[in-house]
């Protein structure tokens, strides 16, 4: 093949949507905006316990379904291309805006540090690396327990925040499960015995923040902080301890969720299928309503009724943000076509059908 010769393209169906995954990511959606709406407030007892309980399993749950989903990447023409457009691109766009806007309102930055994300641009920074790996953790004998052992060495040493590498590490081991779940293991989920102690599961883990998170540090749930160092203090043994301990409880818990989520298709379903969108954009709410009217200093002194009110409102916003106008003003910059910037694609001789595709719910996935 000549440099001027058309790319490849994997010969795999087109994307269908599925409502079990899509109706999972909405529900995930929501905790991610009420956890964040609530990270001001987490000096409140009435918040911490929700915090703890959110952030205990949110962004693990988030990526085991983003690692699912991306299992078949195999680095063909139309994924590297969907990369660029859906991770790279709104990457720069998100990260240089939020940076833009904390160095205006706090003067920091002092100066643009693009490859080092400060806040929401780290999760598709990881995706990015997550995606880009996936071939190698499809091929080792022992992926999980690799990504485990990664997992827990990574608090040991100094890493620095490129592409949000102490996260990735920390969190990693939950992307390569994802990436080996099939759809046996999501009908297994929905025995309803298997439903009952999820249930039982998640309503315990919250009784328990809210009675002892009041002593717990919470900078644990962020995956980044070296065990040494400030505010963890943790001996080696000790931090890998407490992680492994956040791994299990992480895994539990995404898993009993998982077990709850609806299978058929409903407004959950439509929303589901919006929740890149919301994810890019809350930040830039909550991030306004901070800085230009101090909201959540404002809001603290009303206790246990103010932190009510900022999950109603942050649930409010998330479903907003999901919705079909938001998804149509914003597709144009932060899922672009990019036809200019990539070269024609060679077309696939043959074609997979599309009943070979796996769906989570369902033997045959349909088109909604």
């Amino acid at each position: 093949m000549s440099a001027l010769d058309p790319l490849p393209v994997a010969t795999s169906p087109p994307k269908e949507r599925v409502a079990y995954l899509d109706n999972a990511r909405y529900w995930v959606m929501l905790l991610v905006v009420i956890g964040h709406s609530l990270t001001e407030l987490v000096v409140m007892d009435s918040a911490k316990g929700i915090y703890t309980w959110i952030y205990s399993f949110h962004m693990p749950f988030f990526i085991l379904i983003s690692g699912y989903t991306a299992r078949h990447y195999i680095g063909d023409f139309r994924q590297i291309r969907r990369i660029v457009s859906t991770l790279i691109v709104p990457y720069l766009l998100v990260e240089t805006s939020l940076q833009l806007i904390t160095k205006h309102y706090d003067g920091e930055p002092a100066h643009l540090m693009i490859l080092s994300p400060q806040w929401l641009g780290w999760f598709l920074a990881a995706l990015f690396l997550w995606r880009i790996t996936t071939p190698i953790w499809r091929a080792l004998k022992y992926p999980i327990t690799t990504a485990i052992a990664i997992s827990l060495l990574a608090g040991l040493i100094e890493i620095p925040n490129v592409l949000a590498l102490p996260k990735v590490l920390g969190l990693l081991p939950f992307w390569v499960i994802g990436l080996h779940m099939n759809r046996e293991l999501f009908l297994k989920l929905g025995d309803w015995r298997i439903r009952i102690a999820s249930a039982v599961t998640l309503v315990a883990s919250f009784v328990i923040c809210q009675l002892f998170s009041q002593g717990w540090e919470t900078r644990w749930l962020l995956w980044k902080d070296r065990y040494s160092e400030e505010p963890l203090n943790a001996g080696a043994w000790e931090g890998m301890m407490i992680r492994g301990e956040l791994l299990l409880v992480g895994a539990a818990l995404t898993f009993a969720t998982l077990s709850l989520i609806p299978r058929g298709r409903s407004i959950t379903t439509v929303l589901g299928g919006r929740t890149f969108y919301c994810y890019l954009l809350h930040g830039f709410v909550i991030i306004w309503l901070d800085r230009q009217f101090e909201l959540w200093d404002r809001l603290e002194p009303y206790g246990a009724v103010s932190v009510a009110g900022c999950i109603v409102v942050a649930a409010i916003m998330a479903n907003l943000l999901m919705t079909k106008p938001v998804a149509t003003v914003f597709r144009p910059l932060f899922e672009p076509k990019l036809t200019w910037l990539f070269r024609e694609a060679e077309p696939p001789s043959v074609r997979v059908p599309a009943s070979a595709v796996e769906s989570p719910d369902t033997p045959h996935v349909k088109a909604p």
